[in-house]
Order: structure tokens, then C-alpha cells, then sequence
């Protein structure tokens, strides 16, 4: 008997449609992939009283049909199987997107023998936009069970079956990034927690096994003193050691993740010369580079006995998790720095306020014709509130007063972070609305979920007295000049949370005696006992009384105004202020 392989023409009864309509409502009402080929296996067993029943789905990568679900496979082993496209009668099915009918497989040289006992076959493609997603496939022990019927049968429902896998398949994909993204989430914020680097690489160890079910994972950190990345924690199938290897940064496939700065995902290792051996059951393997500021910090390396075990999906979830573990680890190595020179400390938010004090750099020594002054007043022992001045040589001065979200440690960490950031801009020179969008820039790329920072930035032309400014979103700062006082009209997206941000820039010539004032949002938003705002319209009144103070008298009095105005109440956010007044 030929294999029949050509579409049929239709002849199904009316009690067969009426069950195929019920089957199709049956099986398109549940989005669980699993309870929807359940239920096809038994509504496939009202209508053919098949032995053997499996549905395989397509591997796109590897181009190969893997059981999905199966039943009467037994203890045969045959389930585990995978199908090349192409080959085999299910392979063919899939390859041509036409049914398969075997009367008699011993007959038929495409046949891959699983089950000794088997006979007669039939299989379907399962087909979504003219393209086939995997094979529905019944098997007998009887020679030509299947009939013509029956294949229109398991055609029609084929078809209904496609979309439903695919609906369930797109469902599972969204549900699985929904989750992602809430483990990234957790894992973000759990990692900013940990200030000790070796407890951080244990934990991020856990971290990353809740994204990826890895076999051998190492952990890698930057030895600037040799030169070269060592193995710090290396994790081999649920059992974890003190890494002892180092690696050259041009060496292996972790030196070519270090050499590019990108992810670099081998499907074979054997079949790629850079790979080094360390461990022979090694098959794939995924080299994440974690960059901070542009430098290659550590990598997290994960290997798999499988071929082409890492997907996409993996590289862009742990390319995520590793630039949240850069930052973590660049903190912790800083705190773990600042422990040790603090040694008779005992809590660590003690720590973090001197170290954020450290980070603050005092009123530039150099005489720009400008009285400053600079004030920070915490809410806690640490803040997300931050002033600081870049020196463009002695005539130029940038003057910058930013706020992040949030407050606490995470706020102050993620502020020294933009902190060094925005120094590392100094040497440029740049003027403040091109330099709010370089920093922009740079921030977004290490973008940490659920943070941001406001910011206001000028500069100030000693020879010229030009006052330049931009604002990302900060207060606006009020000028004192000619008498009167004026709140300058500048906004801004906040920085880090558009890549593509630009800003506008406003610019005056002052004179002797003008004042400029940048304050944070904590002063405007104080709150009395009757519930009411500090406001702007206080502060233009106590800058249009004191004008003739110095800055740090001026800066004293406003802060001063607003603790009464609170009457002695606990600061509730962070307060920071800059005067600036031209002598």
C-alpha cells in the first residue's frame, strides 16, 4: 500500500461536524497549553480510537519537532526523541505541510522506528499562516487502520488545534516575560541591597538560577592589579566553590564577550575554535559582559551539557540582570572600600552618610567673582539629593543641583553613580543643555527600573558674567535682579527615563549683587501641622528681604524659615539649596 500524502476531498458527516464545532469550542476555551492538548487527545480518542497519540511542536532554532505531549509511549523512551525537519513520516508532514497516511509503516523507509508494535500511522501538520508549528501524530498496531475519513477528520481538527497551541504559545511567552520582568524587578532591587561583594556574588548566583535553570555557572570580576578576570564564584550543578581560573581578556569565549563589551551565545562549543575547556560535558555556552561606565567589570558565564541551550530570550533577560548586578557590584566593592577604612562602624547607613558626604564636593577655591554657597539638609541618614560643581579652568564654572527619585540608600547610590557620571563629563567642557542630554544618555544605558533624577545645570562666564542654564526636570530657580525676583521658566524630561531627550537653554548677563538660587523640591514642599506648602511664593519673598545677606547668611535664613514654618517637625524629604550671588 502507497503512502497517501495529497489533500482529500471532504465527506464527514453532519453528527462529525456538530462534534468537530464542539471540539473546536472546547479546546479554544482554555489558554493552558498543557489542559489544551489534554483535551484534544480526548476528543481526538471520540472520534478515532487511536493507540498512540502525540503532539510535536517546531524548535525554530534547531529545526527539529520535539514532544510536546504524548500518550501510549510507555516506558519506550521514545517520547524524548527529537525529529530533524524532513525526515521521518512526522518530519515530512511538518516539511510539506500535508497529512501523511501509512498504511503499513514497515513498507515505508521514512519510517523511524520507536515502537516495535506499531503499523499504520497518520499525521497532520499543524498549521498557522501557511506555516507549520509542529505535527498532530495516531498511531495503531493494526496494518491500514486509518481511513481517508478519518484523515479529513484529524485535518479539520488539525486546524483548530494550530491556532489554539498558538494562542496558548503567545500566552505562555507574555505570562513568561510578565514574570521575567517581575524577577528582574525583585532581583534588581534585592542585588542595590547587598554591600558586601562576596555575599553579593552567592546571591547572585540564586539571582540568576530564578531567570535561567543554568548547569555550571561562573562569576568573573575585574583584577585591575593583574590585569586579567578572575573566577570568583563558580557554581557547578547546584554545588558552589571559590573560583581558582583566571582569563586573559582576549582569551576563550568569555574574552571575546570582554573584547566586544556584547553578549556572546555559542549553540556548539565544539564547533567554535575560541572555546577553552574546563569542563568536558560542556556543549553551549552564554558570556554576559557587565559593563559599568563603558567598562567591562565581570561576566557572568553560564555553560549547558545541551546543545543550543540558550536562547535569545536568555541573552536579553540576563544582559538586563547583569547591568543591574554591574551597579550592585561597583556599590558594594565602594562600601566594602569605605567599610575598611571605617572598621569600628556598626550599621551600614552610618557608612553611607560619610561616604555620601565624601562624594560632595565643597564650593570651588578658585575666584570666579561669585559668593557660593551650598547646603544639604537629609531626611535620612543618607539622601537622594546631591549639588556639584564641575571646574572648566578659572574662568568657567559649572554649577549642577539634582534630586533622584526616591529616598534612603538605593536613592544615594544610584546619586553617587550619576554623580561620577557627571564628572566624568567635566573635561568636555560642555555647556548645560548638551551636557543634560550626554548625561541622559549615558544614564539610560545603564537604566535601573524605577529610577530617575531631575537635575538643574548652569554655567557661569567669569569674563563675560553670562549665566547659561537647562533644567531636567528639577525646581526652577529663582534670579534676584534689578530688584525684583523672578522665576526663570525652564523644563525638562528627568533624566534616565527617555534615551532621546533633548533641552532647551536660557541665558542672562548678571550683575554685581543678582542672585541665583537653585533649591530642591523638599523646601517648597515642607508641610506645617495644618497641612500646608512651604511653597515657592515664601522663598521669593525671603530672597527679595535678604537679598543683601551673603549666600551662606542667605542660605541659613531660608532653611531656618522653613523649619519654623514646620515648627521643629521631622524633615520628610531631602533639602538642598545653592546660592550663587555675583560679588
Amino acid at each position: 500500500m502507497e503512502p497517501v500524502q495529497a489533500p482529500l476531498p471532504l465527506n464527514v458527516s453532519a453528527e462529525v461536524l456538530a462534534t468537530l464545532v464542539e471540539i473546536g469550542e472546547e479546546i479554544n476555551s482554555s489558554l493552558d497549553l498543557d489542559e489544551v492538548l489534554r483535551r484534544t487527545a480526548a476528543l481526538v480518542k471520540r472520534l478515532i480510537d487511536y493507540e498512540i497519540f502525540s503532539v510535536l511542536l517546531l524548535d525554530e532554532s534547531m529545526q527539529r519537532l520535539y514532544h510536546r505531549f504524548t500518550i501510549g509511549y510507555g516506558d519506550e523512551g521514545g517520547k524524548d526523541w527529537v525529529i530533524p525537519i524532513g525526515q521521518g513520516i512526522t518530519g515530512t508532514a511538518a516539511a510539506t505541510g500535508r497529512a501523511v497516511r501509512v498504511p503499513d509503516v514497515r513498507e515505508d523507509p521514512r519510517y523511524i522506528n520507536i515502537i516495535d508494535s506499531v503499523r499504520s500511522e497518520l499525521v497532520v501538520p499543524l498549521m498557522v499562516k501557511g506555516q507549520a508549528i509542529g505535527v498532530l501524530d495516531i498511531q495503531s498496531t493494526q496494518v491500514d487502520y486509518f481511513t481517508r475519513d478519518q484523515q479529513s477528520v484529524l485535518t479539520l481538527m488539525a486546524s483548530r488545534l494550530a491556532i489554539a497551541i498558538e494562542n496558548a504559545r503567545l500566552f505562555e511567552r507574555v505570562r513568561s516575560q510578565a514574570d521575567t520582568l517581575l524577577v528582574l524587578n525583585d532581583v534588581g532591587r534585592e542585588a542595590s541591597s547587598i554591600l558586601a561583594v562576596e555575599e553579593l556574588l552567592r546571591r547572585a548566583a540564586e539571582l540568576v538560577k530564578r531567570v535561567i535553570d543554568y548547569q555550571i555557572l561562573g562569576i568573573l570580576l575585574y583584577d585591575e592589579a593583574a590585569n586579567l578576570y578572575r573566577h570568583r564564584l563558580d557554581v557547578k550543578y547546584g554545588q558552589s566553590a571559590q573560583g581558582k581560573l583566571r582569563v586573559g581578556a582576549n582569551e576563550g569565549i568569555v574574552g571575546a564577550a570582554i573584547t566586544a563589551k556584547v553578549p556572546v551565545r555559542v549553540a556548539d562549543v565544539t564547533h567554535d575554535p575560541r572555546y577553552i575547556m574546563v569542563n568536558p560535558e560542556t556543549r553551549s555556552e552564554l558570556a554576559i559582559p557587565m559593563l559599568h561606565k563603558d567598562r567591562v567589570i565581570g561576566v557572568l558565564d553560564l555553560e549547558s551539557p545541551q546543545v543550543n541551550y540558550f536562547t535569545a530570550e536568555h541573552e536579553q533577560t540576563l544582559t538586563i540582570l547583569a547591568a543591574s548586578l554591574a551597579v550592585s557590584l561597583e556599590n558594594a566593592r565602594l562600601y566594602e572600600k569605605v567599610a575598611k577604612d571605617e572598621a569600628r562602624m556598626e550599621r551600614e547607613l552610618i557608612a553611607g552618610q560619610r561616604l555620601q558626604t565624601a562624594l560632595l564636593r565643597p564650593v570651588p577655591e578658585i575666584d570666579y567673582d561669585l559668593d557660593i554657597t551650598a547646603r544639604i539638609h537629609s531626611a535620612r541618614e543618607v539622601c537622594g539629593d546631591l549639588y556639584d560643581f564641575l571646574t572648566y579652568g578659572t574662568q568657567q564654572l559649572g554649577v549642577a543641583l539634582g534630586d533622584v527619585s526616591g529616598k534612603g540608600t538605593a536613592a544615594a547610590l544610584y546619586g553617587a553613580v550619576a554623580t561620577g557620571m557627571l564628572r566624568s563629563l567635566s573635561p568636555q567642557k560642555l555647556q548645560p543643555a548638551e551636557l543634560l542630554r550626554v548625561l541622559n544618555q549615558l544614564v539610560c544605558d545603564r537604566r535601573v527600573d524605577g529610577r530617575y533624577m531631575t537635575i538643574c545645570f548652569a554655567t557661569w562666564q567669569k569674563a563675560r558674567r553670562k549665566l547659561r542654564l537647562a533644567n531636567a526636570g528639577q525646581t526652577q530657580p529663582l534670579l534676584w535682579k534689578d530688584g525684583h525676583v523672578e522665576q526663570i521658566d525652564l523644563s525638562g524630561f528627568p533624566i534616565g527615563i527617555f534615551d532621546d531627550a533633548t533641552y532647551d537653554e536660557w541665558s542672562v548677563t548678571l550683575a554685581s549683587g543678582d542672585i541665583l538660587l537653585f533649591f530642591s523640591d523638599g523646601l517648597t514642599e515642607a508641610v506645617n501641622r495644618e497641612g500646608k506648602f512651604f511653597g515657592t511664593h515664601r522663598i521669593k519673598d525671603l530672597l527679595a528681604a535678604n537679598a543683601k545677606l551673603s549666600s551662606s547668611d542667605l542660605a541659613d535664613r531660608l532653611l531656618d524659615a522653613v523649619q519654623e514654618f514646620t515648627e521643629g517637625g521631622a524633615i520628610t524629604d531631602d533639602r538642598a539649596l545653592v546660592v550663587m550671588k555675583v560679588k
